[in-house]
């Protein structure tokens, strides 16, 4: 499969030499994500090995499901059940792992450079983009050497296991302003992805501090930094004026309206003239497009994100079709049919719809049929705000709250969680944190655990010995002394 050509016009030849003389078509799907996946499983579950070669590339050998991230920050789910491993879902499918580096869809060429060894080229019949989205950062002073994100499940535990550090760590602090700096948290954005994020870990964190008589519940400062005027702008305005309400409950600090202007060396600085310290900062303000699509030759609109049609086809600025193209998800500009003028937001539920129908569409342009348009209206929108607590707004009008709109939040996400494997397990690990409580203990050194290996192989300093006393006189003082001091 892999071509050892080292540039896109020899990679060009080996692709058209290869197009000819294979028998089944193959189509490559660039990204492992909800998209991918989905496309991936619902293409091989239409079409044989006979009619369609499948193969998958992403850097990381699993898909991670989101909008579980922030209850794997809070224990209430294993880290390991938040992501679903492609081997294991993508039955009939090949899975090369590795970054894709460029795409030649003229050439009908992709590199792709793996964690170890040479970067090498591939070629298709037929391309999936669906490469979804990074962290979107603004060139904040600090904030590249201070900040986590909260995009993958790495991150979110991550966080985790600094935060429940922190809380160690202080506890055993006597500087004042030292254990106020470890207990400051703060989270930037007010989105989905902030929110829960915050609220998760603010209730994980006041949970834990309860095992600690050192600190006090008012010790914990969390501060949220919002640029625009409210939260949650996918749901109304009621609601999230209640979530706000409910986090100001929790004597949340909130800012509004407000940016992160510096916090380097944490040294936090807010454009309202608001100045504190902070070892712990969470970037969640937004998400851009994957940038390796700025080394391809597919048409991107001015956010970076691929055109596409109704029928998830690849098009150009003048709308025509770009052959054997296709993409969804955040890395694509999809268009809203039931909003027209706009495109479909990038979150989970028109990810996973998106997935499913672009498998759908595949197959019939592999058995000669009619394309169909991707059509979704919104159902709703589910938030958790920690244990026992959340938002909801399904179908436009129907607003819920507290401890019913919680279980609605578990209970959608479990359902689109890929594979019963992973429902099952994510289920079972609900009714252990539920019957034994969450684990609080941290894990930090996870993160580098050849830290402790490294500081016991350094050999350790000789000790200064101490200079002979030439005069017996003074030897003998000298031994008087250290006697006397024990």
């Amino acid at each position: 499969m892999p071509q050892s050509a080292s540039t896109p016009v020899a990679a060009a030849s080996d692709a058209a030499t290869a197009a000819k003389s294979r028998k089944v078509p193959r189509v490559v799907i660039l990204g492992g994500g909800t998209v991918g996946l989905y496309t991936a499983r619902r293409l091989r579950k239409r079409l044989g090995k006979r009619e369609a070669a499948i193969v998958v590339v992403d850097p990381r050998p699993y898909m991670t499901y989101a909008p579980f991230l922030p209850e794997a920050a809070a224990g209430s789910i294993d880290a390991r059940n938040v992501v679903a491993p492609h081997r294991r879902a993508l039955k009939g499918v090949d899975v090369l792992q590795g970054k894709v580096s460029q795409i030649n869809h003229a050439a009908r060429t992709v590199e792709i450079t793996p964690e170890e060894g040479d970067a090498y080229w591939i070629t298709y019949d037929h391309l999936v983009v669906g490469l979804g989205s990074v962290a979107r950062t603004l060139p904040i002073p600090g904030l590249a050497e201070q900040a986590i994100g909260f995009k993958n499940v790495e991150e979110a535990i991550a966080v985790r296991n600094h935060i429940l550090n922190r809380i160690d760590v202080a506890s055993s602090t006597w500087d004042p302003e030292l254990r106020r700096r470890m207990l400051t948290f703060v989270f930037v954005g007010g989105g989905f992805a902030g929110i829960e994020a915050l609220a998760e870990l603010e209730d994980i964190a006041r949970y834990t501090v309860r095992h600690y008589k050192q600190i006090e519940q008012d010790e914990l400062r969390f501060v949220l930094v919002e640029g625009s005027p409210r939260i949650l702008p996918e749901v109304s305005e009621e609601l999230g004026g209640y979530t706000l309400e409910q986090l100001r409950k929790r004597n949340i600090e909130i800012h509004l309206s407000t940016f992160l202007s510096s916090c380097v060396d944490g040294h936090v600085v807010l454009s309202n003239k608001t100045e504190f310290d902070a070892e712990t900062i969470v970037w969640t303000a937004g998400v851009k497009a994957n940038p390796v699509l700025q080394q391809s030759d597919l048409p991107l609109d001015q956010m970076g994100r691929v055109t596409v049609n109704a029928k998830l086809q690849v098009i150009d600025a003048d709308g025509v079709v770009v052959p054997d193209a296709y993409s969804a998800g955040d890395c694509a500009a999809v268009p809203d049919l039931y909003n027209p003028g706009k495109f479909c937001p990038p979150n989970a539920q028109h990810a996973l719809r998106e997935g499913n129908h672009l498998g759908d569409n595949l197959a019939r342009v592999l058995r000669s049929a009619e394309l169909t348009e991707y059509s979704h209206k919104n159902i709703g929108a589910v938030a958790s705000l920690g244990m026992y607590k959340g938002v909801a707004q399904m179908f436009g009008k129907i607003k819920v709250r507290g401890f019913p709109a919680w279980v609605l939040h578990r209970t959608y996400h479990v359902f689109a969680m890929p594979t019963v494997n992973r429902k099952l397990r994510i289920m079972a690990g609900w009714t252990g944190s539920v019957l034994l409580r969450r684990e609080v203990v941290s894990l930090g050194s996870l993160h580098d655990p050849r830290a402790e290996f490294r500081d016991a192989s350094v050999p350790p300093k000789p000790r200064a010995q101490e200079p002979a006393p030439a005069d017996p006189e003074i030897k003998a003082g000298t031994q008087k002394a250290k006697s006397a001091a024990r």
